[in-house]
């Protein structure tokens, strides 16, 4: 049986399809397709998480924090720069979609174009997640955590409600930032700064 979470104003909502055992990567994928204005992802145990559209703010904010990541990324020319509305799947099977993203351009040129034009089999190197108000911030804490178990050399969790930003690493604690004016993406990503007065 599959199961589908609808992530509600405040808690998923969990839809049961009792007709589909499983659903397999290339069944999940006609499934976006044929629901195109949903945002779905999915977890490593195969559950299907809709989500409902983000907000006009969250929207906003997405973008500025795109548009820094794209800018830096234009600048540095090491990776390719992604929004929220590209999709991954990662080592552990979770098909997973970022608000941005970035991959070093070695590891993104190594996928066939096939690969490249459906849920891409590649963790980020770089994932930022914002949270907005239908998101808890212990479900985005977990999910940062996914990434960094899959691959993801850096993460960063901003919290706009309190004005925090959880930095994501292999092998240690995430750090916290207290309402920080930038933030940056060193050693990782050098030269990396996001500004935060146009994000909060």
């Amino acid at each position: 049986m599959t199961t589908l979470l609808i992530q509600t104003m405040s808690v998923p909502l969990t839809v049961n399809l009792p007709a589909i055992k499983s659903m397999s990567v290339e069944q999940f994928y006609e499934f976006c397709l044929a629901n195109r204005d949903l945002r779905i992802e999915r977890t490593a145990s195969g559950e299907v998480i809709i989500m409902p559209p983000a907000f006009s703010d969250t929207g906003n904010r997405n973008l500025k924090i795109a548009q820094q990541l794209a800018n830096w990324a234009e600048q540095d020319g090491t990776g390719e720069t992604f929004d929220s509305s590209a999709g991954f799947t990662l080592p552990n099977g979770a098909t997973r979609s970022p608000d941005a993203s970035w991959i070093k351009l070695e590891r993104w040129n190594a996928l066939t174009e096939e690969q490249k034009a459906s849920f891409a089999p590649i963790c980020p190197d770089f994932v930022i997640e914002l949270r907005s108000s239908s998101d808890t911030l212990s479900g985005l804490q977990k999910k940062m955590q996914e990434y960094i178990d899959n691959g993801a050399s850096l993460g960063l969790l901003i919290d706009r409600k309190n004005r925090k930003v959880y930095l994501y690493r292999p092998n240690q604690e995430p750090e916290i930032l207290d309402n920080p004016e930038t933030v940056s993406g060193d050693p990782e990503l050098p030269g990396l700064v996001l500004r935060m007065a146009k994000i909060w």
